[in-house]
């Protein structure tokens, strides 16, 4: 998942970033292969804003179906707005959110990310150490 790897272009802004007018930098992925442990998952970002240090992000991730394992360099703060997803950290702890759900995972998290249905989320990213 980590959405830290996210293409950064030049999307800083010292106005407001409104969703619904900008125009962002759009990136479709697949999970690496030797992370996946079900399903075809396919991901978009859209990423709305990225500050000029590279370690501040803003936007919208879509994801189809799928399990994969996960490991976050990247502090994320995360808003469901459709569908499904369980997460499951290293030491076997389960939380699963759905349409209205809010929650961080934080940097060093270890574990699987698993949409169960077709989903969609506002993130907010901070990358202490940006790549």
């Amino acid at each position: 998942m980590c959405l830290a790897s996210i293409a950064v272009s030049e999307i800083s802004s010292v106005d407001v970033v409104d969703f619904s007018v900008a125009a962002p930098d759009v990136s479709t992925s697949k999970p690496p292969s030797d992370r996946v442990l079900a399903g075809d998952p396919v991901t978009t970002a859209r990423n709305f804003f990225a500050d000029e240090s590279g370690k501040f992000f803003a936007g919208v991730w879509e994801s189809t179906a799928g399990r994969w394992r996960v490991t976050y360099s990247e502090h994320e703060f995360c808003h469901v707005t459709r569908g499904r997803v369980r997460i499951e950290s290293a030491n076997g702890e389960r939380w699963e959110f759905g349409p209205g759900a809010s929650f961080v995972m934080p940097a060093g998290f270890s574990g699987t990310w698993e949409v169960l249905e077709p989903m969609s989320k506002l993130y907010v990213i901070y990358e202490p150490h940006s790549t």
